[in-house]
């Protein structure tokens, strides 16, 4: 009889409930399914450089168009991933190749924009995020997609992943006592291959604190008040396609969000960071999300977007134990492939539109606040717990 000490035992216990929490959906990836998702994607800059080799795998997709309004790119695309269609603009994309849903993957600003054309066009929608540039946008698109028959989504993935289940199992198990508070940081030096990270409808909070937000809220519940200060750092900046620019979006934010029953959580994001181990996180070994309790706490090892572990500590005399090591299939750029899935199988994934309008009003408040220096109050909720 093969004998386990206590730590590999936990390890497996965990492992093991973490993926029976996902399963109902990812085992439907062992069967080929009759039916194909036609899929067109819109925005063929550096993201979908990640998004096109995830999808061209995925048996409930068949890839149909890519549209940029630099057509050399849609081209270069369409080559790479033997995809038949290519525009140069959305008008000729919608009234191209019939397709079923939207891959919105351009400048930030525009989503709101393309999302909306898309829905008006008969087309479900997978935007990366955010899905608008403001709550009152993207509450008109869930309706425009209700009215419609038709759904829409928004990035991020985060609750898909090993890892979030099993915070949210332990949370919900009360291993760690009466949760009171949380924090999680992501930053690094800044993008410098697009000035829309820095110009208006921008900014740190979308683009990097966005990730975080999703992830506290789906763990801890709605944000009920949000309090915050942004700044600039770095007043002006050199990018690839447009040179020397003036920074107009936050490039350093400092969050706090009331989740009522006095947990409060703080989530901290720039541009000005700087990270020995680079935008991509490997190797790190520290937590980036932490949540604290009366009997224990715990941290996720990675960034949210791309995690390998969750530390847990819940004695005074042993050291904390690593949970969930392998992330199994949950890469970031699964979200657009995930709701293929569940377009097909009728499953409703983790990820819910409501929860990335939440997210969205948290940023606008988070601006809101950081202006006026007043503690803002939300409307918005979503289903939880999420897991």
């Amino acid at each position: 009889m093969k004998t386990f000490t206590r730590q590999q035992f936990l390890q497996h216990t965990a492992m093991a409930g973490a993926a029976l929490l996902l399963s109902s959906l990812e085992g439907f990836a062992f069967t080929k399914p009759d039916k194909k998702i036609k899929v067109a994607v819109i925005g063929c800059g550096s993201v979908s450089g990640v998004y096109l080799p995830h999808l061209s795998k995925s048996p409930f997709v068949e890839l149909v168009s890519v549209c940029d309004i630099i057509f050399s790119r849609a081209q270069k695309r369409a080559q790479e991933f033997n995809i038949p269609h290519q525009y140069p603009h959305i008008d000729q994309q919608l009234a191209g190749a019939p397709f079923d849903l939207l891959v919105t993957l351009t400048d930030m600003q525009e989503h709101g924009r393309l999302n909306k054309q898309a829905l008006q066009n008969g087309k479900h929608v997978w935007s990366e995020k955010p899905m608008a540039n403001t709550y009152k946008e993207g509450k008109a698109l869930l309706d425009l997609a209700k009215s419609k028959n038709l759904r829409v989504w928004g990035a991020p993935a985060v609750v898909n992943s090993l890892q979030f289940a099993f915070m949210s199992q332990a949370i919900r198990e009360g291993k760690l006592g009466k949760v009171s508070g949380a924090h999680a940081h992501y930053g690094h030096l800044g993008p410098t291959w697009s000035a829309f990270f820095y110009e208006k409808g921008g900014g740190s909070l979308p683009d990097l604190g966005v990730y975080n937000i999703a992830t506290l809220t789906g763990l801890l519940g709605p944000a009920k008040h949000v309090m915050a200060m942004t700044s600039i750092v770095t007043p002006e900046r050199t990018v690839d396609n447009k040179g020397k620019i003036k920074v107009e979006a936050e490039d350093n934010t400092m969050l706090l969000m009331d989740h009522g029953e006095g947990i409060i959580s703080h989530v901290q994001c720039g541009f000005n960071y700087f990270d020995p181990y680079g935008h991509e996180g490997k190797g790190q070994q520290n937590p980036t999300v932490t949540i604290w309790g009366t009997k224990g706490n715990m941290g996720l090892i990675g960034y949210d977007w791309a995690p390998f572990g969750v530390d847990l500590a819940t004695s005074f005399t042993e050291p904390p134990v690593r949970h969930v090591p392998d992330p199994g299939t949950y890469v970031w750029q699964q979200g657009a492939s995930v709701i293929a899935e569940s377009l097909i199988t009728g499953i409703e994934p983790l990820i819910a539109a409501e929860h990335a309008l939440h997210v969205l009003e948290v940023i606008e408040a988070a601006r809101a606040s950081g202006d006026t220096g007043k503690k803002i109050q939300l409307q918005s909720v979503f289903k939880w717990p999420v897991v």
